[in-house]
């Protein structure tokens, strides 16, 4: 069997600057926070992140960033793509500056892209958006500067009922969370922590997996596991249990 177990730094090794990362969890919750680190000491920049929210930053946490806040932090991202950005003002203040693009997807429809992605669909067709400037891509002033949060979408009238085509979300790495794998890949999460590891795990080239627990294939019932590990390449383990 292909050794898939990895150090972080080892796992993130091959991503290059520009490099699109879809990044699990909701607000760090079932974020691969070892994943995190090992990238932002590799120090990599222009990313573009595909993530429900910019994560927690230090003075929300009273501790320590987590999430998708490390990266913005340190300056890695130039485009972030999420549905929840209001947590984080660096967000806002990248975007009155024009140092940072910021693509809003409301929550369903960017679970539903990225589930596209996975399943080879050609896209979904939505009504959340329409007559909006989710679906005219209308720039927004915020008395500084013009900004763009979407690009114009198609509208398809089905049945008498308008719906927005929203086309699949792919990237280039995932960085997912497991509360236990095995030495294959295949994974579960634990309540809140599913989130979006499991439609991220289908939509990226490359999946990276950082987990809790690790065990040998076949020492507990495959039914444990939710998501198979042929979608996973590189698995690190020591992954700090789940904390809300």
């Amino acid at each position: 069997m292909i050794n898939k177990i990895r150090t972080a730094e080892e796992a993130v090794a091959d991503i290059k600057d520009g490099a699109s990362i879809m990044v699990a969890g909701f607000l760090g919750t079932g974020t691969p926070e070892i994943l995190i680190d090992a990238l932002v000491k590799k120090g990599v920049k222009h990313l573009t992140i595909i993530a429900n929210d910019g994560g927690l930053p230090e003075a929300v946490t009273g501790t320590t960033d987590r999430g998708v806040a490390k990266l913005l932090s340190a300056g890695m991202v130039d485009h972030i793509i999420a549905s929840h950005v209001g947590m984080n003002p660096i967000i806002g203040k990248g975007m009155n500056e024009g140092t940072l693009q910021c693509t809003l997807v409301p929550q369903g429809t960017l679970a539903e892209k990225i589930r596209a992605a996975g399943a080879g669909l050609g896209g979904v067709l939505t009504p959340t958006g329409v007559g909006t400037i989710i679906q005219t891509g209308e720039k927004v002033s915020t008395g500084e500067r013009e900004i763009s949060i979407s690009e114009k979408k198609e509208v398809l009238n089905i049945d008498g009922k308008d719906y927005l085509l929203e086309k699949p979300l792919h990237a280039d790495f995932a960085f997912c969370r497991a509360s236990i794998c095995d030495n294959y890949g295949n994974f579960s999460c634990k309540k809140a922590t599913k989130n979006f590891n499991h439609v991220m795990a289908m939509a990226a080239d490359t999946v990276l997996l950082a987990s809790e627990k690790i065990v040998e294939v076949g020492e507990v019932d495959v039914d444990t596991f939710t998501t198979a590990g042929v979608y996973v390449k590189y698995i690190v383990g020591g992954e700090e249990p789940w904390q809300i």
